[in-house]
């Protein structure tokens, strides 16, 4: 019924948006594990659904939007454990 790129690519945007909903409205801290943990699997996701209909723009955008997110979760971890 849907297309497999369909449903990952859609599960990544929802997390995307749901990070950005959450701190815009003050649920969530944009210094929180859980929002760069967000936007990590939710670029990831995004990146390789974009990866799987070939549309390299967004894998680059997505991609990126992954490793800037990921590096700031490791950053907050190492913070954490005074690395």
């Amino acid at each position: 019924m849907f297309e497999s790129p369909v449903v990952i690519g859609s599960v990544g945007v929802a997390l995307l948006l749901l990070a950005f909903f959450l701190t815009l409205f003050k649920f969530m801290r944009q210094d929180s594990k859980a929002y760069a943990l967000m936007n990590v699997l939710g670029g990831g996701l995004s990146a390789y659904a974009s990866f799987l209909i070939s549309f390299m723009p967004f894998v680059i955008l997505e991609a990126t939007w992954m490793l800037v997110a990921l590096a700031g979760l490791v950053k907050m971890i190492m913070k954490e454990n005074g690395e």
